[in-house]
């Protein structure tokens, strides 16, 4: 059963804080600095949290509803012709690959109380179409013959495939997807932050 990142950021901030309780107050954590308890609190969090995200590995940070709408015409022994056009709505994911995020992409200011996170980019995901709301139109004498349509239909769905990688290129999507993308990874760092008794430490993300 997969378990989300927020519900196994909770599980391992109480097992630390059970773990806190019961053992040496010693830190043995290597990334622990002997700065006092702050420093070593936090440092122990976001090591938590970016364990989590890395478990996310990919992370759905947005998604597009769009239209293609695409035509394709066939001949045959130059006599016979045949078209179709497809409008057919899908829905572009946008997400990061978070499988090498470590802790070398978070850098934390004990004196500023800031946390700065180094994001890889925003990539686009699977393309779900949605085949039963698409509208076909057949013409021509190549139509009569099922073979033809249902190869006019396999060119028209590689055309419609890319006619949606270029709607969801637009900048407006990619800005919109990497403001999630931001607001999404702030959550997750600040959330876990809160619930260890940290709420002003702010987070910053931005990409590499």
């Amino acid at each position: 059963m997969r378990v989300s990142a927020p519900a196994l950021i909770a599980t391992h901030l109480g097992a630390i804080s059970v773990g806190w309780a019961v053992t040496d107050k010693t830190p043995v954590d290597e990334q622990v600095k002997h700065d006092g308890f702050f420093q070593i609190t936090a440092t122990k969090v976001l090591a938590t949290t970016v364990a989590s995200l890395r478990e996310e590995n990919r992370l759905l940070v947005f998604s597009y509803k769009g239209d293609a709408r695409v035509r394709t015409e066939r001949t045959k022994w130059w006599l016979f012709g045949g078209r179709q056009e497809l409008s057919v709505p899908a829905v572009v994911n946008y997400q990061m690959n978070l499988s090498d995020l470590t802790l070398a992409d978070v850098s934390f200011n004990e004196t500023a109380k800031l946390v700065t996170v180094r994001l890889p980019k925003v990539t686009i995901g699977d393309i779900a179409f949605q085949p039963e709301n698409a509208a076909t139109i057949n013409g021509g004498l190549l139509t009569w013959d099922d073979d033809q349509v249902e190869a006019m239909r396999k060119m028209n769905y590689v055309s419609a495939r890319r006619a949606m990688v270029a709607q969801a290129q637009q900048a407006g999507l990619i800005n919109a997807a990497r403001r999630r993308a931001i607001e999404n990874v702030t959550n997750y760092f600040e959330i876990p932050l809160r619930i260890a008794g940290q709420p002003d430490v702010k987070v910053i993300a931005t990409f590499r």
